[in-house]
């Protein structure tokens, strides 16, 4: 299974925390991969200042399993560019789409998410909105409900900030295996933690 990460300007870094995952999955899961891709071959500047190297533009990012949609301060200005948006919209119908914290108000302005009940992050600090309050106000014809994870079968969408951890194991629990991901959450140290978000949260389908 292949997987790509989206970067733009004012990624979280914790978001990155979703490629960890995949990293060491692939020491259970031998045959995954990723590479990461932008609008250009760019640096793409994180929300901490932190820039990153996308291995792929657009233009010529290869055909993938999944493309991970992660969220940060940048979201606004991400939802705005129809360069992002006609991306995700054309690679819709190949690949599985995964958004992680605020990654799915992207998702939400591409129109991807209407008619589908979807999550996105919720603690913030005031007077900062909730992101989840903000989709279900701008995006009425999503169903925004707070959650783990909701897996609508072509599009995921995922908590908030940590909870990336958890959406990235969702998928290879649903996609690869269940004894794979427990494999995977044990040896990265996650498996109550784990446990224990999905005692709190629901995942809906």
């Amino acid at each position: 299974m292949k997987f790509a990460f989206l970067l733009y300007e004012g990624v979280e870094p914790i978001d990155l925390a979703a490629i960890g995952v995949i990293s060491m999955a692939k020491r259970v899961v031998p045959e995954l991969s990723y590479l990461t891709v932008a609008i250009d071959g760019g640096l793409q500047r994180l929300s901490n200042g932190l820039r990153v190297a996308p291995d792929f533009a657009f233009g010529d990012c290869p055909e993938v399993d999944a493309i991970i949609i992660p969220g940060g301060p940048g979201w606004p200005t991400a939802s705005e560019d129809g360069a992002i948006r006609s991306f995700l919209q054309r690679r819709s119908g190949s690949a599985t789409l995964v958004s992680v914290c605020t990654g799915a108000m992207i998702l939400a302005a591409a129109g991807l998410l209407d008619g589908r009940v979807a999550t996105t992050k919720c603690e913030v600090r005031a007077p900062e909105p909730s992101p989840l309050a903000v989709l279900a106000h701008e995006h009425p014809e999503v169903d925004a409900r707070k959650a783990l994870v909701v897996d609508t079968g072509t599009i995921i969408t995922g908590g908030g900030v940590s909870l990336c951890i958890d959406a990235i194991l969702h998928v290879l629990a649903t996609r690869i295996g269940p004894d794979e991901a427990a494999e995977v959450a044990r040896i990265i140290e996650y498996t109550h933690a784990w446990q224990a978000n999905k005692a709190r949260l629901p995942t809906l389908a």
